[in-house]
């Protein structure tokens, strides 16, 4: 009876998404007893990026006790987060300067291999784990090995336009899953659905490219839709040893980019983010550390709030989640040892205290994920190189024509801020091609290291393996490949107002009660010097222009 009852199941769904054999599923899934399937607190599941996870405490945003920054608290008061125990080194920071100014000062005094500083907090979302999870033909049940559960997911955020449906149970039903959640009423309530087959496979395809950033935008773009609807991918771009795969708890730093949403119009440039973390057994990547740089002055219509998190809940949140809304690309130093993994989600940590205190503010032409990834990644000591902007002639000739086209001066300014701009600080598709070309060229020796953080980077990098994540199915529209240059984004977005997507999100106002008085205040934008040399010329220039005009003609 139960076996009919669940090829009847199958078989509606497979109707529906024609993705699942229903006779199969009908027989393997069959669950055998009801014991609940052992749950994993988060502080005892191995590692949370590149630190034992034992080494921290799982609590919330309102755990005023601890001893963490309370700026960051404050933004995480209903969320659960891992704080670091007592005796274990805190990030800092340097009053009175910028981010980039903090981090560089910071990698001057500290050298490579030093032990590891730790975060405010990691985002983990919820406090259980389990791995090796699967789900019945109607996802009403969880089964892990002979054990099984009632399953249930967290609910849609209002402001989400999309979310998981059936298409998403038929996905996940295929497939082992290490889900993250609660237990609420002897129910798994998930927040987080990782599909285990993702992951670095130790037997990846050896792939020779080119070392240049239009070579690895070939790679991005090689699939239909950016590979959003593709297989789950890696391949071996470079190995010191060839063949040589002893991966399994090495060392990692990845760069990932995330392509763009099909149904908003204000992501179609992607996102940018850098990874660290271990390899876990079978390539397992969940527990990695995804560092998400993000607006924290709007709350997201996704729930996303800028935070350390892992790999898993950065790309399959049910809500927040990346790889829910576009297809994803890493690309994966793999180490020889810890020192340059430790180095980087040390300096990425106190980069997030200023972001936390506002002594660095997010802003989308000047300042976004790609932008202080790559400061912190200069300011690190890689020479990630730059693009340049994509034309100040341009921005100071149309600065006046936005203005009045748009009626908005602010507009202007930021169209004159996104054209000024280095792209490989505006556009993540840019900072992900330069700094994989770059890391490439180090490691084949290609370019000469121009200090010790290049020179370690280039010395520990065992192999170097490619990763295409594609999008999960859901309600939500296919994504596709993140634009690299204004023009892309001019041609992909409707030129009538009326027909262009956009999410309109609430603000969330930093409280000034929480404001350090070592604040410096915001540098002028460059696009509010040039409006003010438009409007001394407007004033003098042009009167002065046309009066010698006349002048010429009536001598």
């Amino acid at each position: 009876m139960i076996a009919c009852r669940q090829a009847r199941q199958v078989s509606a769904i497979d109707a529906e998404s024609g993705k699942i054999d229903a006779c199969r599923t009908a027989l393997t899934l069959i669950p055998v007893v009801t014991t609940p399937p052992p749950l994993h607190n988060v502080a005892a599941d191995g590692m949370l990026g590149p630190y034992p996870a034992e080494d921290f405490v799982i609590s919330t945003g309102r755990d005023s006790k601890n001893a963490a920054l309370p700026q960051a608290l404050w933004y995480f008061q209903g969320e659960v987060i891992a704080l670091a125990k007592g005796g274990h080194p805190r990030a800092g920071f340097t009053p009175g300067v910028t981010a980039q100014q903090d981090v560089a000062a910071w990698a001057a005094t500290h050298a490579p291999g030093m032990a590891p500083v730790y975060p405010p907090l990691i985002w983990v979302a919820a406090r259980d784990v389990i791995h090796g999870a699967r789900l019945n033909a109607d996802a009403s049940r969880l089964i892990a090995g002979r054990d099984t559960q009632d399953f249930d997911v967290v609910p849609k955020i209002p402001l989400n336009r999309s979310y998981y449906d059936a298409s998403s149970v038929a996905f996940f039903a295929a497939r082992t899953i290490t889900m993250r959640g609660t237990l609420l009423d002897e129910r798994f309530v998930a927040r987080t659905l990782w599909p285990e087959d993702f992951r670095l496979d130790p037997s990846a395809p050896p792939r020779d490219i080119a070392a240049t950033p239009r070579a690895i935008r070939r790679l991005v773009r090689e699939e239909p839709r950016g590979g959003a609807q593709s297989p789950f991918s890696a391949s071996a771009l470079w190995e010191r040893t060839p063949g040589a795969r002893a991966w399994r708890d090495k060392s990692v730093l990845a760069i990932m980019l995330n392509g763009a949403q099909g149904d908003d119009d204000e992501a179609h440039g992607g996102h940018f983010a850098l990874v660290t973390g271990r390899i876990g057994g079978d390539g397992a990547m969940g527990s990695w550390l995804a560092n998400n740089f993000y607006t924290l002055d709007a709350f997201s219509e996704k729930g996303i709030v800028a935070a350390p998190t892992p790999l898993d809940n950065y790309l399959a949140d049910l809500n927040s989640g990346q790889a829910w809304y576009r297809p994803s690309y890493l690309l994966v130093a793999i180490l020889a040892n810890d020192r340059v993994a430790t180095f980087v989600q040390s300096a990425l940590v106190r980069t997030y205290n200023q972001l936390y205190r506002h002594q660095l503010v997010y802003q989308h032409a000047t300042m976004n994920c790609a932008s202080i990834s790559v400061d912190a990644m200069r300011a690190m000591g890689w020479n990630v190189p730059a693009r340049g902007p994509t034309s100040r002639l341009l921005a100071a000739i149309s600065l006046p024509y936005f203005a009045v086209q748009e009626r908005s001066l602010d507009k202007a300014v930021q169209t004159y801020d996104y054209l000024t701009e280095d792209r490989t600080r505006l556009f993540p598709a840019a900072a992900f091609e330069d700094s994989c070309a770059d890391l490439l060229r180090l490691a084949r020796g290609r370019r000469r290291p121009r200090d010790a953080f290049e020179r370690m980077l280039a010395q520990d990098i065992d192999a170097l393996v490619f990763m295409r994540v594609p999008q999960i199915p859901s309600s939500r529209a296919w994504g596709d490949y993140p634009i690299v240059t204004a023009w892309e984004y001019t041609a992909r977005v409707p030129s009538d107002p009326e027909e262009q997507q956009i999410v309109p999100v609430p603000p969330r106002p930093f409280p000034n009660r929480l404001r350090d008085p070592d604040l410096l205040p915001p540098a002028r934008r460059r696009g509010e010097r040039a409006l003010a040399v438009w409007a001394v010329l407007s004033v003098i220039g042009i009167p002065w222009l046309l009066w010698r005009r006349w002048r010429m003609r009536h001598a």
